[in-house]
């Protein structure tokens, strides 16, 4: 284990700390067998609205799945959208997508 020597100078401002941090590595400054996993618990994803054009038909099925789920249907279409971005995004369909175009 190396000893950290280096203390952080204090800072004036957030812009001399930018600075600093541009041209020094945090390793010369911290520990990193000392790093513990943080956890914040209350975190919450921040939202953008945006406005989607869908047909009628498809958000009324859409609202009747929400209905069996017992679900808001906006809640049921993040969760579909969530759904097949993780699929479209793992390795297994990238190989799928290319197998499929030649």
């Amino acid at each position: 284990m190396k000893k950290m020597d280096k203390k952080i100078p204090k800072f004036k401002n957030e812009d001399e700390e930018r600075e600093f941090w541009a041209t020094h590595s945090p390793l010369d400054y911290f520990d990193p067998s000392k790093f513990k996993r943080a956890s914040f618990p209350k975190l919450k994803p921040s939202l953008k609205s945006i406005s989607i054009r869908l047909p009628e038909d498809m958000l009324a099925e859409l609202k009747i799945l929400a209905n069996k789920k017992d679900v808001p249907y906006q809640s049921l279409a993040k969760i579909y959208l969530a759904r097949q971005i993780a699929l479209e995004r793992s390795p297994s369909s990238i190989t799928q997508g290319n197998n499929a175009n030649r």
